[in-house]
């Protein structure tokens, strides 16, 4: 049988004036379609508007899952990782955080694979006991490239320095010309995490677990690359291999 492969939902925030309060749940296309060929099946994982009412069935969620996707989407809130936002941040949906924190350590306690992009580096990073930055050219100075790439998501923008012996190394090489949309990043790397890749000026663009092949996460968007990159495709295959492996 095929993997499944439970990607938590985004959320648009805007109603249909005739039914207000009717939230759109949703993934990313090119992040489903790119699981799809990869060999998996994927399913959208939606938040409750309370976590109360599903965090007794986290565990009954993640059961049901070989491996957890975790997609872009907005900011993560400060406030799980102990600061409180600056101006510069963006929109943040704190019951997102706090579901996806939670699928996040449960699928680490069964040892179920990880996939994070963008967004799901930093909330990863955040649910292990890291810190982001709120904004990068707000809070760090030694930022000298465009983060926050004016051109259009799927063109390639700044190289990542990919570190030797790491599992990203055996997918991509010790470099790789990637996109770039994102103004948070990893500030302190969580205990159990390793950096498995950087940007040009020193911003951690990919972790992986220390001890196992559990968990690999990029800043990047390898969905908007696959089509015409066999490369970036690897990230995809790789998780869906490791997902199909039971436990």
């Amino acid at each position: 049988m095929k993997p499944i492969i439970g990607m938590p939902s985004d959320q648009l925030i805007e109603t249909n004036p005739r039914m207000p309060g009717d939230y759109l749940a949703y993934a990313p296309h090119d992040v489903k379609e790119a699981i799809y060929a990869a060999g998996g099946i994927p399913i959208i994982l939606p938040f409750p508007e309370k976590f109360d009412d599903v965090e007794d069935s986290i565990q009954d969620i993640v059961a049901m899952i070989d491996g957890l996707m975790l997609p872009g989407g907005p900011d993560v809130d400060p406030l799980f990782y102990g600061e409180e936002p600056i101006p510069e941040i963006g929109m943040t949906i704190g019951m997102e955080d706090k579901f996806e924190i939670a699928l996040i350590k449960e699928a680490i306690r069964v040892g179920k694979p990880i996939l994070g992009i963008c967004r799901g580096i930093q909330v990863l990073n955040v649910a292990l006991g890291g810190t982001l930055y709120q904004d990068l050219k707000a809070q760090n100075p030694n930022v000298k490239i465009q983060h926050a790439q004016a051109t259009l998501g799927h063109f390639k923008t700044h190289h990542v320095k990919i570190e030797d012996n790491s599992r990203l190394s055996s997918l991509l090489g010790d470099n790789s010309l990637v996109n770039s949309r994102h103004h948070q990043a990893i500030k302190q790397v969580a205990e159990g995490l390793t950096v498995a890749a950087i940007s040009p000026d020193g911003i951690v663009e990919a972790v992986e677990s220390e001890n196992s092949n559990q968990i690999l996460a990029v800043q990047w968007h390898p969905e908007n690359l696959w089509q015409n990159d066999k490369e970036q495709f690897k990230l995809f295959t790789d998780f869906v291999e490791r997902s199909a492996i039971k436990k």
